[in-house]
């Protein structure tokens, strides 16, 4: 199950691996998240206090992943069409766990909707192929290297005027 990935099988199949998967990078995201703000706003003081802080921001975020993925395929195997209604009715879940989270009806309605947008551009992307984000291709290169120029601004040789014998 560890090498499995979301879209392995159909819209409305293993659903429980695919809660997986997405729970998996969502709580990825939300230890970054949690990190952050343990170390840089909130600074709580304790062991119980920072586990606190952490399941505040792990929590939500796995829950709106699997709120996300369960909605979108129950709601494939419900209506039986794979369309990107089903995406939206999943970020429209996903943004409820968010309104729910900040306590907030003000702020659950729009992030409902932006939720929900951002599912059905995902999933007409993957129906039309696009790439939303490009794979780098480049050469790994490591900190190590002796053979990249690590500098900001290349040197431009008509602007030394310096050799090395001067003062």
């Amino acid at each position: 199950m560890l090498s499995y990935k979301y879209y392995d099988t159909p819209e409305g199949h293993d659903i429980f691996k695919k809660v997986f998967v997405t729970s998996k990078y969502a709580g990825m995201a939300g230890l970054g998240v949690a990190t952050f703000d343990v170390l840089m706003y909130s600074h709580p003081k304790g062991l119980f206090n920072t586990a606190y802080r952490y399941a505040f921001f792990l929590g939500p975020m796995v829950g709106m992943a699997a709120a996300f993925t369960v909605t979108a395929n129950t709601a494939q195997n419900i209506r039986e069409k794979n369309d990107v209604w089903n995406y939206f009715l999943g970020g429209v879940a996903s943004g409820t766990v968010f309104g729910a989270w900040k306590k907030s009806l003000v702020v659950a309605v729009p992030v409902c909707l932006a939720l929900g947008a951002i599912g059905m551009i995902k999933k007409t992307a993957i129906d039309e192929n696009w790439i939303l984000v490009p794979e780098i291709t480049s050469a790994p290169k490591s900190i190590k290297s002796v053979h990249h120029d690590w500098t900001l601004v290349k040197d431009v040789d008509e602007l030394k005027t310096w050799t090395a014998g001067s003062k």
